[in-house]
Formats: structure tokens, C-alpha cells, sequence
């Protein structure tokens, strides 16, 4: 399987994973639903989300054919959590929670900057085939990167992140990551 049908592949997946987990999370009754189009979520709302994705994110994952796709995932920390919610409650110009907090969940790929062009002329044909809720290139104070996002259509689903990086730029993403994304560490 060359790289292209294995980022077609790990989209595919993580679309599928997100919605299960996301029915298996939302719809059992258990969770009040909130809709995340509102400017305003309560933190703990976000925070047991995140606990229980953490928790439970490997079962998931294990029993998918991943086998001979390299890549790498995340959930994201409570304190990277309430750090970005600090930072936009900050800001005045609101947005929807699900537009910004859209990276509980994040995966990473790296790739040739060939297959990222080629990737990049696909994604959206794969937007509509898989019900992706959007995606950008994002080539922003020497960070560079593909960003894909998962919502299977729903306002009470949070959206999961796959990131696509070029070799070339992994570099320096990871050092501009450390220094913009890690704040929280004192």
C-alpha cells in the first residue's frame, strides 16, 4: 500500500473511530449532550470528555487494521486543555467551541512533500466521501501542516484532528510547537 492509500486508509479509520466512540460517549444516555456551536461549553463538560477518550481511546484503536500505517496520536493533556480555553475566553471575538477545540483527539503522519501536494489535490473529494468536517493547509510562523478534521456531522460530537507534515518540516514544527503549544508548563 503506497503512502497515499495509507492516508486515505488512517482518514477512513479515524472517521469510522470518531463516530463510534462518539455514539458509544453521547448517545447512551449517561452524558448530557451539549451543543458545541455555542460560544460557551462548561469546562467539565470538556474535561470528562477528555478524561474518558483517554481512558478508553487504545480499545478503539487496537482492533483497526493500522498495521503497517506509521503514525502517531494524542489526547490532549487537562492542562493544554484549560490553557486553550483560557486563551480564547480571552479573546473578543467569540467562537463556536467546536471550531477551536478541535484537537482533544489528534493524530500525525509524516510525508514526502510530493504525497502531501498529491494528498492535497484529494482532500476534497475525501471532504464529501468521508463527511470531514474541513481541512487547510496551515503555513503560519514557520509551522507547516495539513489539517484534517473529524466531526461525523454533529454539533454535540467534538472534532479530532490528523495532521499532515512534510519530512522536511518536521524539524522545525516540533521545536515552533514546543515553544507556541506548551505554555502551560511553567
Amino acid at each position: 500500500m503506497n503512502n497515499i492509500a495509507k492516508v486515505e486508509r488512517l482518514i477512513n479509520i479515524i472517521n469510522d473511530v470518531h463516530l463510534q466512540y462518539s455514539q458509544d460517549y453521547f448517545e447512551t444516555g449517561k452524558v448530557e449532550k451539549v451543543n458545541l456551536s455555542k460560544t460557551s461549553v462548561p469546562t467539565e463538560h470538556i474535561l470528562k470528555y477528555r478524561l474518558n477518550l483517554h481512558e478508553s481511546i487504545n480499545d478503539y484503536l487496537i482492533s483497526q487494521d493500522l498495521d503497517n500505517i506509521t503514525y502517531y496520536y494524542r489526547v490532549k493533556t487537562s492542562e493544554s486543555i484549560l490553557d486553550k480555553i483560557d486563551r480564547y475566553s480571552r479573546n473578543m471575538d467569540k467562537y463556536p467551541i467546536n471550531n477551536w477545540m478541535n484537537d482533544i483527539f489528534g493524530a500525525r503522519m509524516i510525508l514526502s512533500t510530493d504525497e502531501m501536494m498529491h494528498v492535497q489535490g484529494l482532500l476534497d473529494g475525501w471532504q464529501e466521501s468521508y463527511g470531514l468536517k474541513n481541512w487547510y493547509f496551515r503555513d503560519k510562523d514557520d509551522y507547516r501542516g495539513l489539517h484534517i478534521y473529524f466531526k461525523n456531522k454533529s454539533n454535540f460530537y467534538f472534532p479530532w484532528e490528523l495532521q499532515l507534515w512534510d519530512k522536511n518540516d518536521v524539524d522545525l514544527n516540533i521545536k515552533i510547537h514546543r515553544l507556541a503549544k506548551r505554555n502551560f508548563i511553567k
